[in-house]
């Protein structure tokens, strides 16, 4: 995994350095001190993580996210930064930023969180594979296929622990209608999906809902006892909104008053991708 660090501090790039380099996370290929410098670099070498400040000379750390992100869409950025503002937060989650870890660095929060990336990563880069092996391959007796997603869904149902809950058995028949159907997710709401098994859309997809609401705090409990966790690493991101999973287990903890949303579309198509490749 290659990262770029950019940050102002020369003493913060020497604790990273070191961190990535001792705990063998992969190749630095560059370091910055300056925000406009930096961004020229970054496209140089086109790195798979960048650890970035917030506040650096030439141009901020919100900026750099912004520009980079829509020329690389596929490339991680880490803030590191001593300003904890909620609104400046909450703008770098909204420009692309991963995950924000506070200042002072704490190496082995640092080293949890890039491991975290590095695994999200490599899923996704599996997933494209899974793809472009299933789009060159013959085609397949569909009864076979149809068993292995049911049986992908009905196992990421087991590991967020709603297999028993009410609205479980409705997220898998929506997704595997999805799956079948071929069904663009960007083109219809999941009431209107809700509506092809019942008469009362209204009340199956608040049903759902609930069942996506207990798995969340699954999986933030899951995050809470072990950082690592496997399950808590493989759907943290991919079927919710990460810092949702984190306000969760913030509130949780009894340190807020309020928990984290889930988001019903994008639970459904964060199941129905890790499932829909499966041909084997």
């Amino acid at each position: 995994m290659k990262f770029f660090i950019l940050d102002d501090d020369i003493n913060v790039i020497r604790i990273l350095k070191k961190i990535i380099y001792d705990k063998d996370l992969g190749l630095i290929v560059g370091e910055e001190r300056d925000g406009r410098k930096g961004i020229t670099k970054i496209r140089a070498t086109i790195p798979d993580i960048v650890l970035i400040d917030l506040l650096m000379p030439g141009i901020d750390g919100l900026s750099v996210v912004k520009q980079l992100k829509k020329e690389y869409p596929d490339m991680e950025f880490i803030m590191i930064s001593r300003v904890s503002l909620k609104n400046m937060v909450e703008q770098a989650y909204r420009y692309g930023v991963e995950y924000y870890i506070y200042k002072p660095i704490n190496a082995i929060e640092v080293e949890m969180i890039i491991r975290k990336v590095i695994e999200r990563i490599e899923i996704n880069r599996t997933f494209l594979k899974m793809q472009q092996i299933f789009n060159n391959k013959p085609k397949v007796e569909s009864a076979k296929i149809e068993g292995d997603y049911e049986q992908c869904i009905n196992n990421v149902l087991i590991d967020l622990g709603i297999i028993g809950e009410k609205g479980s058995e409705e997220i898998a028949k929506i997704a595997k209608y999805v799956i079948k159907k071929k069904v663009n997710l960007n083109n219809i709401t999941i009431r209107e999906l809700c509506s092809h098994f019942t008469d009362n859309p209204k009340s199956m997809e608040q049903r759902i809902r609930r069942a996506i609401s207990i798995a969340m705090t699954n999986i933030a409990n899951l995050g809470l006892e072990d950082y690592m966790n496997d399950i808590f690493v493989k759907y943290s991101n991919s079927l919710f909104n990460f810092e949702q999973v984190r306000k969760e287990m913030e509130y949780i903890r009894g340190k807020s008053d309020k928990g984290g949303s889930t988001n019903t579309k994008k639970f459904i198509i964060g199941l129905t991708s890790l499932c829909e490749f499966l041909d084997n």
